[in-house]
């Protein structure tokens, strides 16, 4: 019986967080962060880059924008049409601006940023210790066919088919979720472990990290009781994020 109640919850709780990386919405930036009518067309009608550096200069001194382009220029996405937050990427496949954006994930076909990274990490969680919950109850099973304890028969295929795949899947998903770990602990996104953040002094990879406390509570919230529930609880609203 205990076996089939920890079975269950972990089963609940794999279904739930990986509900929630699927439907919780990536977030885009508000309305501050789009040009005005004035601005666009003040922007479109000058030809000269020089003199458009300057107007998204203008506009980004009354915006919390503090990182840069490679070339010292004001962040801009041509295709949204806005001035783009710090840690803000455009998502080639949802064709929108996302805030603190880490990867378009394929297991879950949706964007992970802001809104749902929390949701996302606990996904991997959940399914390490669904996996690892599988291969070691299994694993005595496999272990009593293997000494001849048990007679041959369909089940056998069985045992060896669900004690693989646990392994498997538990052996990928803890090199996935040891990355993410570690990112979280120096408050990094995947993208900008790839590419380093660039600020007015110039690139920076450590320049969100806080130390490993506020780091994870920049994910994570204050509340450690929330820390494990797939429950929204990071800090902030995505736009703005403490420097180190």
């Amino acid at each position: 019986v205990a076996y089939l109640i920890i079975f269950h919850i972990l089963f609940v709780l794999f279904v739930w967080t990986y509900w929630k990386s699927i439907f919780t919405l990536p977030v885009q930036p508000g309305r501050k962060y789009h040009m005005s009518y004035a601005d666009k067309e003040r922007y479109e009608n000058e030809e000269r880059p020089e003199v458009q550096r300057q107007i998204l200069a203008e506009i980004a001194r009354r915006l919390p924008v503090y990182t840069r382009t490679g070339n010292g220029g004001v962040r801009f996405c041509d295709r949204c049409q806005l001035i783009k937050p710090d840690r803000c990427h455009h998502c080639s496949v949802c064709a929108i601006c996302v805030l603190k954006m880490d990867h378009h994930c394929p297991w879950v076909n949706n964007c992970i940023g802001f809104s749902n990274y929390k949701f996302f990490l606990l996904f991997l969680a959940y399914s390490l210790l669904y996996c690892l919950y599988i291969a070691a109850t299994v694993f005595k099973y496999f272990i009593k066919y293997w000494t001849g304890e048990l007679t041959n028969g369909r089940s056998k295929f069985h045992i060896l088919f669900l004690l693989f795949v646990a392994v498997m899947f538990f052996v990928s998903l803890m090199f996935l979720f040891g990355y993410h770990c570690w990112l979280v602990s120096r408050n990094r996104s995947t993208l900008e472990a790839f590419s380093a953040p660039v600020f007015q002094n110039g690139p920076d990879k450590n320049g969100f990290n806080l130390g490993f406390v506020k780091n994870l509570q920049q994910v994570f919230g204050e509340e450690k009781k929330l820390w494990l529930l797939p429950i929204a609880s990071s800090q902030g609203d995505g736009h703005f994020f403490p420097m180190r």
